[in-house]
């Protein structure tokens, strides 16, 4: 999944950009309005974490930019403006979650991991193919036999992979959702990401295929 980290305060957008990132997500980060306004034309986000007091633009004309343009990223207003007016002001142009600073680390985990759950349309808090559970809420994997313990961008491959079983995700896709753009990913290291993946889900009744030339895709089927 992709996020855009919109914030002035840098230590802070630092740290914050650190802590996602460790979770396996794809961050970019910009520090005014019109380098959202600007990163977001340009790419394609799931999310967007958008501070109020931004230098040049504000936070809520760039909320309302992106909804003119039928952007329909997931939107958390993460601000010290925390009056009644203010979040009103930002729900009824846009946006999904509102988050005053100060704040708990665990709890902006636990809504970005929600948002990002309703954006991909997924009611349920986990899901199962085979014998692997993915559960969305701690981005833990599971079997019967214990805890699957993966890297994070192979737990951010399988995120992306289980949430369209029985659908091809392109090469592309994968890219887009996996990377940054202060990082790369070619197509020999997707095949490496996709081949480790595949052993460790291979016991556990996952079939990981190949769409030669299109990407990859697990069965709907447990084991098929």
């Amino acid at each position: 999944m992709r996020i855009m980290l919109v914030e002035d305060d840098l230590p802070l957008a630092e740290a914050l950009t650190a802590l996602l990132v460790q979770s396996g997500y794809a961050v970019d980060t910009v520090h005014d309005g019109p380098s959202a306004e600007a990163l977001g034309t340009a790419e394609r986000f799931d999310l967007v974490i958008l501070d109020l007091n931004l230098p040049e633009m504000d936070g809520l004309a760039v909320l309302r930019a992106m909804r003119a343009r039928s952007d329909d990223a997931a939107v958390m207003i993460l601000t010290a403006r925390g009056t009644p007016e203010d979040r009103v002001r930002g729900l009824n142009l846009g946006a999904d979650d509102y988050l005053t600073k100060p704040f708990d680390v665990a709890e902006l985990e636990a809504r970005v991991r929600s948002l990002l759950r309703r954006q991909a349309g997924l009611r349920a808090a986990a899901l199962t193919v085979g014998d692997v559970t993915l559960d969305l809420v701690s981005r833990r994997c599971f079997t019967s036999a214990g805890a699957l313990d993966l890297p994070a961008r192979e737990l951010a491959l399988l995120e992306l992979l289980f949430t369209r079983v029985g659908k091809v995700v392109s090469k592309e896709t994968i890219v887009q959702s996996l990377t940054s753009l202060d990082d790369s990913l070619s197509d020999n290291a997707i095949e490496q990401y996709v081949s480790r993946l595949r052993r460790r889900l291979a016991p556990h009744g996952v079939t990981l295929r190949t769409a030669r030339g299109i990407g990859y895709y697990i069965d709907k089927a447990p084991g098929g």
